[in-house]
């Protein structure tokens, strides 16, 4: 009776660095305390366990809920990093937000705090509102609805018409 040596063969690369999971046209559920917050769709994904990190790097698309678990507003950017200890979202490139009253908000990179239900920036923004008027600023904060919303440091210039004096 002999025994047979099965050779393994090594390639050397590392596992260091590489996500622990990935997928293609991926979906997620984000919820606080137990209520679905969000629900986030990408081209694809890739999670890292030990860092508590999600990448999104393909076109996301994200709806949001409020605390009843409806519809309030939609989020699309290039790609997407989420911060599953904080339970924190940060959008990047080319973020668009439409709320379900039409309210948009544009800008390069957008923070969402899943915790203290909050979204904010640093960067320029461009915001219409309901009725249409368009602002323009540096920084931005508001609640997930776009209903409670401020523009830090407004910018461009606002022509008061002769009729509402």
């Amino acid at each position: 009776m002999g025994c047979e040596a099965t050779e393994i063969k090594k390639s050397g690369e590392s596992r260091i660095g590489r996500p622990d999971a990935e997928s293609w046209q991926a979906t997620i559920t984000l919820t606080n305390e137990g209520a679905k917050r969000a629900v986030i769709r990408s081209g694809h994904l890739e999670k890292y366990n030990e860092r508590q990190y999600i990448l999104l790097d393909q076109k996301v698309d994200a709806d949001f809920f409020n605390s009843e678990e409806v519809y309030t507003t939609n989020l699309k950017s290039e790609m997407a990093e989420v911060d599953e200890e904080e339970d924190f979202l940060i959008a990047i490139g080319h973020v668009v937000v439409i709320s379900d009253s039409g309210v948009t908000l544009f800008t390069d990179t957008l923070s969402w705090d899943n915790v203290k239900e909050k979204i904010f920036t640093d960067d320029s923004v461009k915001f219409i509102t309901e009725s249409q008027d368009t602002l323009y600023g540096i920084g931005f904060e508001s609640d997930v609805e776009l209903n409670n919303w401020k523009i830090l440091k407004p910018t461009g210039v606002f022509h008061e018409d002769e009729d509402e004096k």
